[in-house]
Parts: structure tokens; sequence; C-alpha cells
């Protein structure tokens, strides 16, 4: 018995010794710098476009890439901004290569003609969440659209998708469309940017010019949708580590509603409270002006609540709206329920009914049960796009 005990182990330890690490669309350069000889090239980044501790931006030119312009999204290209702060143009200090804003002060997301002109292919390297309020993959669309009414190839190299091992929430209502939500998917999608732009170019969902765009994406290695994965960087100044990103899907929804999910601290995405709060809830936080949220919700209050932080496991608890509804709750008992909801809420859910439902004193799982059938019918759809094993 021991003996075989020995030799189960030691099988199990050669297999995991066998087994290869992940890889990043990024690493293989052997099949995208190639394509990218002799010709103009822009690339869509921030500052998670790492290869290793370096930059693509970096590799590219070390490997003599002519690039000639840089796509930043919101929170600019050094990922500094807050959210829907504009961002201008300028120039990468390091490279001199021009930085070229789709999330500006003027509210203009798509490139000019202008934009355009400066380059044959765009490569596209960015860290995405895989949420449908998240707005990198709107940025991607919109450039897509671009390229292909222009001309031009793209080249998506494919990071994974830290939630992209199941898919939950209701399908967006593209009658709420908005720059939280542009194609008609669940709030937590599972797919990586290259699955999900492959999906909008077969369903038809971008414009006539970028469903016919050639778009070209080197995949990651050793990579399924089960694969648990770390990140590079926190892709923007409030999604600071993994347990953020995890709760971000059930926290985000706050951003319509009075209550603070933890910006101006420590632990945004990863806590939630109001001042009128207090007597439920005996912890507490005070969202104060800080990096990436100068100006954050409840500022200087101190706002009694809930610390998801220590949460276990919260890569599996999913779309959880039981957090909201116990903060509506509570200031419904309080009296203070009205305007606990702004319109943005439903924009982030892309229903209306949600935030009935809830009004209503529907619980989380009844919510769910509606909108599972959509779930259903979604993977149904994404199956057929899918790059990698699920």
């Amino acid at each position: 018995m021991k003996l075989r005990t020995f030799c189960y182990w030691l099988a199990a330890a050669l297999l995991l010794g066998c087994q290869s690490p992940l890889q990043n669309g990024d690493t293989r350069t052997e099949i995208y710098l190639p394509l990218l000889e002799g010709r103009q090239v822009a690339v869509f980044s921030n500052h998670t476009g790492l290869v290793g501790d370096r930059h693509l931006v970096d590799i590219l030119l070390e490997n003599q890439v002519n690039v000639t312009a840089i796509f930043s999204p919101e929170h600019g290209f050094r990922g500094k901004a807050d959210a829907g702060a504009g961002v201008s143009d300028g120039t990468d200090p390091e490279t001199g290569v021009p930085i070229l804003s789709l999330y500006g002060n003027s509210g203009e997301v798509h490139p000019s003609a202008e934009d355009m002109s400066r380059f044959d292919v765009l490569v596209v390297d960015i860290q995405d969440v895989g949420l449908r309020f998240y707005t990198y993959y709107i940025t991607l669309c919109h450039l897509v659209d671009a390229c292909g009414e222009h001309g031009k190839e793209v080249i998506i190299l494919d990071r994974p998708n830290p939630n992209g091992h199941y898919v939950d929430g209701p399908v967006l209502n593209m009658a709420l469309k908005s720059g939280v939500g542009h194609l008609p998917i669940p709030v937590v999608h599972g797919l990586t940017l290259a699955e999900l732009v492959g999906m909008a170019q077969g369903e038809g969902w971008l414009t006539e010019a970028g469903n016919r765009c050639k778009v070209t994406s080197v995949l990651c290695k050793n990579y399924t949708h089960g694969t648990p994965c770390e990140i590079p960087a926190p892709p923007s100044p409030n999604l600071p580590n993994l347990q953020a990103i995890y709760l971000y899907p059930s926290l985000c929804p706050f951003e319509g509603t009075v209550v603070s999910l933890g910006r101006g601290t420590d632990k945004p995405f990863q806590q939630y409270g109001h001042p009128a709060m207090e007597g439920r809830y005996a912890y507490h936080f005070t969202p104060e002006s800080r990096p990436g949220a100068q100006n954050p919700p409840l500022k200087g209050q101190i706002c009694y609540g809930v610390d998801l932080s220590a949460l276990p496991d919260a890569r599996t608890i999913g779309l959880d709206l039981s957090y909201v509804i116990d903060a509506y709750s509570i200031l419904r008992e309080k009296g203070q329920a009205e305007g606990f909801f702004s319109p943005f809420f439903d924009k982030l859910l892309g229903v209306q009914w949600v935030r009935e439902m809830i009004e209503e004193g529907c619980s989380a799982a009844e919510i769910r049960e509606r909108w599972q059938p959509e779930v259903e019918a979604f993977k149904a759809l994404r199956h057929k796009y899918l790059l990698y094993e699920e």
C-alpha cells in the first residue's frame, strides 16, 4: 500500500511538472512580428500591456517595428486617471510615440480620420476583466469599426479573462445601450477579447465595416476558461487585486446607488457602506481623495457597512445582488430609500426590471432565476465562438 501511494504521488508530481505555464498572446513574437515587417503600426494598450516586465511598445521598437501611434482607453495609457475622467492626447515620454486618447474630455470615443491615417495595422494588447460595463472592450469595438471603414487590419494579442470561467447576469436591452454597455451580452460574458470580437463580428453586432474588418488573433498558450490566472498589473486604479476583480460584478452596481463601494479607500470594490447604515454594522470606512479617486462618493463621511476583502472563494460567487439588496433594505427600513437608485443603475445592469424587482422586495435568488434563461441562451450562442476549452 505504501509503494502504491508513493507511485501515485510520484505520477501526480510528474504530471504537474509537465504542465506548461500559461503564455499570453503577446509573448508569441514569432507569430506576430513577421506580420508587422515594413508596416506602420498603431498599438491599442495601456499600462497592462506587459510582456513579462516590459511593455509591448518597447518590445516592438526593439524589434525595429515602426510604431507610429498609441491609442489609449479610459484611465489613460498609464492607467492613473479617475473612472470617467477625460484624458488628453499626448506623447509617451519614454518612446516619443504619440498617444491618442479615445476617452477624451470632449466625450468622443471614435478615432478621427487623421488618427486612422497614421498606421496600416492595429495591434491590441490590453488586460480586460470580462464585464459588460468595463469599457476597454467598447473602445476596441469602436477601433475595429474604424479599421474596417479605413481598410486597416487588426491583430489581437489575446489575454486570459480572470472572470472567463462563467457567464452571469441579464443580457443588455439595447434600448439602454450606453458608454457602459455596447453589445447584447450578459453582465459577465465569459469571453476573452479575441473571442468577444469574433462573436461581435459573427453576430453582426458591429458596423457593416467593422463586421468585415480583417482581424487576426494570436492566442494564449496553455489556457482554458477554467484556468485561474494572475494579472500583470491592476487593470484600472480601483481594481487593485484579483479579489476586487472577482467582486466587481457584484459591487459595481453600487455605482448607480447612493452607497459607497470603497472608492477613495484602500479597499475599492471590496467593501460597501453608507452613513445611514450605522447601527446595523459596526465596520466602517471613510472615503478620501486619493490617486484614481479624486472626488469619491461620500467623501469625508463615515460609511458603515461590510468588508468583503477577505471573503473566501470570491472567484466563485458570480453576480450576487444580495449586497445591493441588503443596503437597499436597510435604508428603506430607515425611511431613506427614496433616491437610492440613479438612472445609471439600469444602464449598468442593462435592464430596468432588476431594479424594479429589488424595489418590489424580491430576493437575489428570484432575480437570478429570471435572468437564467437568457444566460443559457447566450452560452449556447457563445459556444461556437470559443477559442479555448471551457
